[in-house]
């Protein structure tokens, strides 16, 4: 098992033990008082409460986080080049390639015994 698996089993075991816990806690919100012996004001409607209220509180703080890295992001990132300038670059490189003569390339020639032979077509 690579270390990269042994994490992802980790990971999963984990996040399995939260969803129980949770599950737990939300619809036998009496049950999980007794058994973690809480000592709540409101009791079971009290937990049931923060059951619900919590992970959208984590939520909502990871959405918000997410947009101002976005706006941190889009302030800081210098703005590109107008089209029109990339165009005209391009019509130049373009006109340049043209004024250019083209130099005589030719492919070296293989070594007669890299040749392949030629297939005779049947008639």
């Amino acid at each position: 098992m690579s270390k990269d698996q042994a994490i992802g089993g980790a990971i999963l075991v984990v996040c399995l033990l939260v969803a129980i816990v949770y599950a737990v806690v939300l619809l036998f919100p009496g049950w999980a008082i007794d058994v973690l012996n809480l000592n709540l004001v409101g009791g079971a409607e009290t937990l049931r409460l923060y059951a619900v209220a919590v992970p959208v509180f984590i939520a909502f703080l990871a959405i918000l986080f997410i947009g101002a890295w976005i706006g941190w992001t889009m302030a800081t990132t210098p703005p590109p080049k107008p089209i029109e300038e990339i165009t005209t670059e391009m019509q130049e490189t373009k006109e340049e390639m043209k004024t250019e003569e083209p130099a005589e390339t030719k492919m070296p020639e293989a070594p007669e015994e890299e040749k392949m032979p030629e297939k005779k077509r049947k008639p």
